[in-house]
């Protein structure tokens, strides 16, 4: 492979660097390749089958999330770290949802989380659509995301604001 290229800087590739042309000229972004990789390891953290507690999984993504985004803070990314955020926290729900297996935790848990003791008993037996029950709206409020920040998960969105509004100022 070649290190000089010539080419639009729109399609260029540097260092994980993307470029667009905005109205006040040019800007960086992630490039897509780094933002699907980013996403591959997201998702090697959080698969079901990983069989470890809830809080080194959330240690080891808390070091891959601030080390990404210390990276690439400099560059316009507020939508994309949203999504990310979004699909983060729904992977998470599905985990603990999993962990919990029988109705009976389920209940408990929930029970735990503040939610009403017959909407807690209807949810609970639900069963094993991880992906479709972590998606419900009462399972969003449960394990909502100032849940998650208690148990210590940075969120991508917020953490990327605050770093960039650093970074940029």
């Amino acid at each position: 492979m070649t290190k000089t290229k010539i080419t639009r800087p729109s399609q260029l590739k540097y260092l994980g660097f993307g470029f667009w042309k905005s109205a006040e000229g040019w800007k960086s972004r992630p490039h897509q390749e780094s933002i699907q990789s980013f996403k591959r390891k997201l998702r090697k953290l959080t698969t079901r089958k990983w069989s470890t507690d809830l809080g080194s999984r959330i240690e080891k993504l808390n070091w891959l999330i601030r080390g990404w985004i210390n990276y690439f803070a400099l560059t316009n990314m507020k939508s994309v770290m949203g999504e990310i955020d979004k699909r983060l926290r729904t992977r998470i729900r599905v985990i603990i949802w999993k962990q919990w297996k029988k109705k009976s935790r389920r209940l408990w848990g929930l029970l735990k989380l503040g939610t009403p003791k017959w909407i807690a008993d209807k949810v609970s037996g639900w069963g094993d659509h991880y992906q479709l029950v972590a998606q419900k709206s009462i399972l969003k409020r449960a394990i909502s995301k100032p849940v998650l920040a208690k148990r210590g998960l940075v969120s991508c969105l917020d953490y990327y604001l605050e770093r960039h509004a650093l970074k940029v100022s």
